[in-house]
């Protein structure tokens, strides 16, 4: 195994948290597989980097000479991909799950330093193999933590969460329970649903959803390939569908579900591929854009505002609490 840059990042990280498991909520990484990772750069260096201590750890004699250099390497890293990034004339190629607003593409462009910004929509598994394999720079895909794609959290590919979605109800506009501020378990019982075909990105979010709170398979209507197909058959058929909120339309009713697990939504990108100042302006833009979009769906933004306690990730763009 060769000492290379993600490894030195991995260093980094822990050196300055003082703390592998800190270290790794920062890496979006278990613990487990940080110390797992931790384990095999210090058999490649030779020696061990820290010592473990009750409160965290720190480095040993050879970490302290081996640290410093590693966090410079790092810097220099970071300077020399800011620097190519910014005077390159090559595309940002960022993937989007479902369906990508040519908004995304312009709030992209106007944010990232670079020449020209490129979408694609796809599922959620190709858009990580696209990123695995250099097709995508980065990309927005969702999961859900009993249901995610265990590739997702595997190097050389790093992830944060931009948002945690919940899964609401939705409903033809004037139907019984449009208007209810929340409904339960018992609620969803006899409702007609419109249900995600099995290669559907969102089938085994659902799935696991319908598990929890209708038991057994409920009268299904139609299987359908997205949202803004489901949300057609909720408008027209009046069926009832599960959705993310941003994932319908003005046409239908949201309701939120009492006691839902939510999503995660997840940004997804090569370990060493985006220098710092450049990833920190990709995550603040695609939180903002998101709370921007969620203000167009009153009763969803509402929501967020009132909940801002599940929505960590969102709180400096929320309004501030009078």
């Amino acid at each position: 195994m060769n000492v290379e840059l993600r490894h030195a990042r991995i260093v980094t990280v822990i050196d300055r948290n003082g703390s592998i498991s800190k270290a790794a909520v920062e890496l979006n990484l278990p613990q487990s597989s940080l110390t797992a990772q931790l384990r095999r750069i210090e058999k490649a260096i030779g020696g061990e980097l820290f010592v473990r201590t009750r409160s965290g750890v720190i480095p040993t004699r050879l970490g302290e000479r081996l640290i410093p250099m590693l966090a410079g390497l790092v810097r220099q890293a970071d300077l020399i991909i800011a620097e190519a990034t910014a005077h390159a004339s090559d595309v940002f190629r960022f993937g989007n799950t479902e369906w990508t607003p040519p908004s995304l593409r312009t709030v992209l462009q106007g944010a990232l330093p670079v020449a020209e910004v490129q979408t694609e929509t796809l599922d959620p598994e190709s858009a990580v193999e696209a990123v695995r394999n250099g097709g995508l720079d980065a990309a927005l895909v969702t999961s859900m933590a009993p249901v995610a794609p265990a590739e997702v959290l595997e190097l050389p590919l790093a992830k944060t969460v931009v948002v945690r979605e919940p899964v609401w109800l939705a409903v033809p506009p004037r139907h019984p329970l449009a208007d209810r501020s929340v409904v339960g378990m018992r609620d969803l019982a006899g409702l007609s649903w419109v249900r995600y075909a099995r290669d559907h990105w969102f089938h085994p979010i659902e799935k696991h959803l319908f598990t929890r709170f209708a038991g057994n398979d409920p009268e299904v209507l139609h299987y359908v390939d997205g949202h803004h197909e489901a949300m057609n058959w909720v408008r027209d058929a009046g069926a009832a569908a599960l959705t993310t909120p941003t994932g319908a339309t003005s046409e239908v009713s949201l309701v939120p579900v009492r006691g839902t697990e939510s999503t995660e939504l997840l940004l997804v990108w090569r370990g060493d591929s985006l220098a710092g100042g450049m990833l920190r302006s990709l995550v603040e833009t695609v939180r903002r854009y998101y709370c921007e979009y969620a203000r167009t769906i009153p009763r969803y933004w509402s929501w967020v505002v009132e909940h801002p306690e599940d929505f960590a990730e969102l709180r400096p763009f929320l309004p501030a609490a009078t």
